[in-house]
Protein backbone atom coordinates (compact mmCIF):
# COMPACT_ATOMS: atom_id res chain seq x y z
CA UNK A 1 0.00 0.00 0.00
CA UNK A 2 2.59 2.96 0.95
CA UNK A 3 4.16 2.17 -2.60
CA UNK A 4 1.12 2.82 -4.61
CA UNK A 5 0.33 6.15 -2.49
CA UNK A 6 3.96 7.20 -3.29
CA UNK A 7 2.94 6.17 -6.93
CA UNK A 8 -0.09 7.75 -7.20
CA UNK A 9 0.96 10.78 -5.80
CA UNK A 10 3.95 10.97 -8.22
CA UNK A 11 1.61 10.88 -10.97
CA UNK A 12 -1.34 13.28 -9.53
CA UNK A 13 1.09 16.53 -9.74
CA UNK A 14 1.05 18.87 -11.61
CA UNK A 15 3.64 21.83 -12.90
CA UNK A 16 3.93 23.25 -9.81
CA UNK A 17 4.18 20.16 -7.74
CA UNK A 18 0.70 20.41 -6.76
CA UNK A 19 -2.29 18.33 -7.69
CA UNK A 20 -3.38 18.44 -10.55
CA UNK A 21 -6.92 18.55 -9.19
CA UNK A 22 -6.25 22.19 -8.40
CA UNK A 23 -7.19 23.14 -11.67
CA UNK A 24 -3.35 25.10 -12.40
CA UNK A 25 -2.44 25.19 -15.48
CA UNK A 26 1.55 27.29 -16.88
CA UNK A 27 0.14 31.07 -16.62
CA UNK A 28 -1.05 30.70 -12.81
CA UNK A 29 1.96 28.47 -11.55
CA UNK A 30 4.39 31.33 -13.62
CA UNK A 31 2.35 33.59 -11.66
CA UNK A 32 2.84 32.25 -8.67
CA UNK A 33 6.08 31.59 -9.32
CA UNK A 34 7.01 34.80 -9.45
CA UNK A 35 5.54 36.11 -6.43
CA UNK A 36 7.57 38.33 -3.72
CA UNK A 37 8.60 35.15 -1.56
CA UNK A 38 10.57 33.67 -4.84
CA UNK A 39 12.12 36.99 -6.13
CA UNK A 40 15.62 37.62 -5.47
CA UNK A 41 16.00 40.97 -2.82
CA UNK A 42 17.52 43.41 -4.96
CA UNK A 43 20.75 45.38 -4.03
CA UNK A 44 20.95 48.80 -2.41
CA UNK A 45 22.42 50.08 -5.85
CA UNK A 46 19.95 48.18 -7.96
CA UNK A 47 16.94 50.32 -6.37
CA UNK A 48 19.41 53.77 -7.17
CA UNK A 49 19.65 52.39 -10.05
CA UNK A 50 15.78 51.74 -10.77
CA UNK A 51 14.97 55.04 -9.45
CA UNK A 52 17.31 56.86 -11.37
CA UNK A 53 15.84 55.68 -14.29
CA UNK A 54 12.12 56.28 -13.31
CA UNK A 55 13.31 60.03 -12.76
CA UNK A 56 15.58 60.21 -16.23
CA UNK A 57 12.19 59.65 -17.81
CA UNK A 58 11.10 62.70 -17.06
CA UNK A 59 14.71 64.97 -16.50
CA UNK A 60 16.26 65.91 -19.63
CA UNK A 61 18.92 68.08 -20.92
CA UNK A 62 18.80 70.63 -23.69
CA UNK A 63 21.59 73.00 -25.16
CA UNK A 64 19.66 75.70 -23.59
CA UNK A 65 19.19 74.09 -20.35
CA UNK A 66 21.42 71.60 -19.53
CA UNK A 67 21.16 69.07 -17.27
CA UNK A 68 23.23 68.78 -13.83
CA UNK A 69 23.89 64.90 -12.77
CA UNK A 70 25.51 64.54 -9.36
CA UNK A 71 27.05 60.90 -8.37
CA UNK A 72 27.61 60.08 -4.96
CA UNK A 73 30.54 57.44 -4.16
CA UNK A 74 31.70 56.19 -0.50
CA UNK A 75 34.77 58.21 -0.69
CA UNK A 76 33.78 61.05 -3.71
CA UNK A 77 31.26 63.04 -5.73
CA UNK A 78 31.03 64.03 -8.81
CA UNK A 79 28.92 66.20 -10.85
CA UNK A 80 28.34 66.77 -14.55
CA UNK A 81 26.90 69.33 -17.19
CA UNK A 82 25.10 67.23 -19.72
CA UNK A 83 23.52 68.43 -23.18
CA UNK A 84 21.42 64.87 -23.90
CA UNK A 85 20.26 66.14 -27.04
CA UNK A 86 23.17 65.54 -28.97
CA UNK A 87 25.07 62.04 -29.59
CA UNK A 88 21.62 60.67 -30.66
CA UNK A 89 20.34 60.78 -26.87
CA UNK A 90 23.13 59.86 -25.13
CA UNK A 91 24.27 63.65 -24.15
CA UNK A 92 27.90 65.15 -24.74
CA UNK A 93 29.30 66.36 -21.39
CA UNK A 94 29.78 70.09 -21.59
CA UNK A 95 31.82 70.05 -17.68
CA UNK A 96 32.27 68.00 -15.16
CA UNK A 97 34.10 68.13 -11.59
CA UNK A 98 34.47 65.84 -8.90
CA UNK A 99 36.13 65.84 -4.96
CA UNK A 100 38.96 63.95 -7.78
CA UNK A 101 39.89 67.30 -9.68
CA UNK A 102 43.38 68.50 -8.91
CA UNK A 103 42.39 71.97 -7.67
CA UNK A 104 39.68 70.89 -5.45
CA UNK A 105 41.39 67.79 -3.69
CA UNK A 106 44.27 69.41 -2.58
CA UNK A 107 42.21 71.88 -0.44
CA UNK A 108 40.11 68.57 1.37
CA UNK A 109 40.57 66.62 3.93
CA UNK A 110 38.00 63.86 2.48
CA UNK A 111 36.23 63.83 -0.68
CA UNK A 112 33.11 62.36 1.26
CA UNK A 113 31.79 64.98 3.63
CA UNK A 114 29.49 68.16 3.36
CA UNK A 115 32.48 70.24 3.04
CA UNK A 116 33.93 68.85 -0.08
CA UNK A 117 30.17 68.67 -1.69
CA UNK A 118 30.05 72.15 -1.48
CA UNK A 119 32.98 72.48 -3.12
CA UNK A 120 32.41 71.05 -6.04
CA UNK A 121 28.91 72.60 -6.33
CA UNK A 122 30.93 76.16 -6.31
CA UNK A 123 33.40 74.69 -8.71
CA UNK A 124 30.88 73.20 -11.17
CA UNK A 125 28.88 76.85 -10.80
CA UNK A 126 31.82 78.32 -12.03
CA UNK A 127 32.60 76.44 -14.39
CA UNK A 128 28.55 76.71 -16.17
CA UNK A 129 29.66 80.43 -15.83
CA UNK A 130 32.36 80.34 -17.79
CA UNK A 131 30.45 78.14 -20.60
CA UNK A 132 27.76 80.84 -20.41
CA UNK A 133 24.98 78.49 -18.97
CA UNK A 134 22.46 79.95 -16.56
CA UNK A 135 20.09 77.41 -16.10
CA UNK A 136 20.13 73.55 -15.80
CA UNK A 137 17.89 70.87 -14.72
CA UNK A 138 18.85 69.19 -11.40
CA UNK A 139 19.52 65.42 -11.39
CA UNK A 140 19.79 63.68 -8.14
CA UNK A 141 20.90 60.25 -9.95
CA UNK A 142 18.97 58.14 -7.78
CA UNK A 143 19.70 59.14 -4.30
CA UNK A 144 17.78 61.37 -1.58
CA UNK A 145 17.84 65.07 -2.02
CA UNK A 146 20.29 65.18 1.89
CA UNK A 147 23.48 65.57 2.77
CA UNK A 148 26.14 65.69 0.06
CA UNK A 149 23.33 65.56 -2.46
CA UNK A 150 21.55 68.87 -1.12
CA UNK A 151 25.32 70.31 -0.44
CA UNK A 152 26.39 70.43 -4.47
CA UNK A 153 22.89 71.62 -5.29
CA UNK A 154 22.68 74.64 -2.78
CA UNK A 155 26.32 75.52 -3.31
CA UNK A 156 25.43 75.43 -7.49
CA UNK A 157 22.85 77.91 -6.60
CA UNK A 158 24.97 79.78 -4.67
CA UNK A 159 27.45 80.43 -7.05
CA UNK A 160 24.60 81.30 -9.79
CA UNK A 161 23.03 78.42 -10.86
CA UNK A 162 19.22 78.47 -11.56
CA UNK A 163 17.21 75.49 -10.98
Amino acid sequence: RAQSRAESSREGKGVTGERTGSKMNATTAARRATTCMAVKAKTKKQKRQQRHERQRRNIYGTEERPRLCVFRSNDHIYAQVIDDSKHDGKGHTLCAVSTLTPAIRKELDSGANIDAAAKVGEAVAEKCKALNIGTVVFDKGGFLYHGRVKAVAEAAREGGLVF
